[in-house]
């Protein structure tokens, strides 16, 4: 951070461009006057301000891989009653300017270096993926399995992206013709096809999922020092 500003501090970010990942969930790309580095798995507060002084925030993990640069994407999914990711979603257009503050966490980060197991659902995939593209990035997809749990085909974040060698997709209620898999919930089998020696597991989703997910993960013999969850509430 010795080039950029304070992680601490509020920036004022341009939007540069917007993207529809599903019918609910949207990538917005960031530009900050200088570069910001972050780490995969950080997040950044966006806040959001009323010509009357009232503001709302809320913290939205970075889905694009670290580098050296001043952008960087959050995907945004939309909540009907949400202050924030409504207007993010009805309202922003690139050129916007919006004000964030980060990149903030230095638990639930991976930084390429040790194998890795990352298990998400739903929205829970937006750090997991940032780790992937890292990883993809460094040339260490090798150590690094990504299992998506989600309920269909038009549920999947980065479809055009994230599969590949290194991911699994779990359709948990419709699964498409291609799948080898039936539709069903997430397995400790799943886990276990997933899990390479000595990897550190990052588990993250609901409230529920993470919970279901870790029980698995733990089922399949991995310590529970070596596995990391975050939780994600229904804020918008």
């Amino acid at each position: 951070m010795s080039e950029g500003a304070s992680p601490s501090a509020w920036q004022t970010a341009r939007v540069v461009s917007v993207r529809d990942e599903t019918a609910r969930a949207k990538t917005f790309r960031f530009a900050l006057p200088r570069p910001s580095p972050h780490r995969a798995g950080q997040h950044y507060v966006v806040r959001l301000t009323a010509p009357d002084g009232y503001s709302a925030s809320r913290s939205y993990s970075v889905a694009s891989a670290p580098d050296d640069s001043n952008v960087f994407d959050l995907t945004v999914e939309r909540f009907d009653d949400g202050e924030v990711s409504t207007f993010l979603h009805d309202v922003v257009v690139p050129g916007d300017e919006l004000e964030v503050r980060g990149p903030i966490g230095g638990w639930f980060v991976w930084d390429g270096d040790v194998p890795a197991l990352l298990v998400g659902g739903g929205s829970g995939v937006v750090p997991l993926m940032a780790m992937l593209r890292h990883a993809r990035r460094l040339g260490n997809s090798d150590i690094v399995r990504l299992v998506a749990s989600v309920r269909a085909p038009d549920d999947l974040y980065y479809a055009d992206e994230l599969p590949g060698p290194e991911s699994t997709v779990v359709y948990t209620r419709e699964a498409p013709p291609s799948s080898s898999r039936p539709a069903g919930r997430l397995t400790d089998g799943d886990i276990a096809e997933a899990l390479r020696p000595g990897a550190r597991a990052y588990v993250c989703g609901s409230a529920r999922f993470a919970e279901a997910a870790s029980t698995l993960v733990v089922a399949c013999g991995v310590p529970a020092d070596r596995i990391r969850v975050e939780r994600f509430g229904p804020t918008g």
